[in-house]
């Protein structure tokens, strides 16, 4: 195994690691949205709440974008398939 495998190999596990922490952020991102629209819907929350919730959701999902972008990954990518449970974030 020369160097340069060795290099390929860690950037490799590196990108996955990051797809991996970032399917996780994904997820939560992805539930904590549902959550929100549960409670508005319910009726649980002030304006001001739905407002500041509302706003760090969509910074939360812009930040997602750029870190995709930075390492080169695509929303697609987050998406891991459960074989017979079908894919772990769903279709949106």
């Amino acid at each position: 195994m020369t160097a340069r495998n060795i290099e390929m190999d860690r950037a490799n596990a590196e990108r996955s690691l990051v797809a991996l922490v970032l399917t996780i952020v994904e997820l939560l991102r992805q539930l904590m949205e549902r959550q929100a629209i549960r409670r508005v819907d319910q009726g649980d929350l002030s304006d001001g709440q739905i407002e500041r919730i509302g706003s760090t959701l969509m910074r939360l999902d812009e930040r997602m974008s750029e870190l995709c972008d930075h390492f080169e990954l695509t929303r697609d990518d987050l998406n891991l398939d459960l074989g017979p449970l079908g894919p772990l974030l769903g279709r949106d």
